[in-house]
């Protein structure tokens, strides 16, 4: 088993390169292809954008990632003391719908659940944590 990454930064807009860092230095470190590569930044970067403008409605909060490689197969665990809210419980968005008729949000979990191999979310401990699992 390899030793799990943990990173916790204040949950502001700001932080989205250290984020990011921190997840391409990972998977850099364990061989992973260019496209699981490209697929886990998106969806980290679509959730860790969704906590920074939603978790928090009166500001401050904070957002941790946590990430390991073992067999092959990323997992990333985003976490946050923000309000509780799973996105996997969200309806899909009709997506032959023009933009117009469809209404605003969803697309970004949409695309989220479709890059990943498996996603797993629970509230725990007053935290939402929200499991992402890829194959290299």
């Amino acid at each position: 088993m390899t030793e799990e990454s943990i990173l916790r930064i204040p949950a502001k807009l700001e932080g989205m390169d250290l984020i990011l860092s921190f997840v391409s230095f990972m998977l850099d470190t364990n061989g992973c292809s260019a496209q699981a590569r490209t697929q886990l930044r998106m969806a980290v970067e679509e959730l860790y954008v969704n906590v920074t403008l939603y978790a928090y409605p009166s500001g401050g909060g904070w957002a941790e990632i946590r990430g390991s490689v073992e067999d092959g197969v990323a997992t990333l665990r985003l976490i946050d003391g923000g309000t509780p809210f799973n996105p996997l419980e969200r309806d899909d968005p009709d997506i032959m719908l023009p933009g117009e008729e469809r209404g605003i949000g969803g697309l970004g979990i949409y695309m989220v659940k479709n890059m990943m191999d498996e996603l797993e979310f629970a509230y725990s401990n007053g935290c939402n944590q929200l499991t992402l699992r890829k194959q290299l």
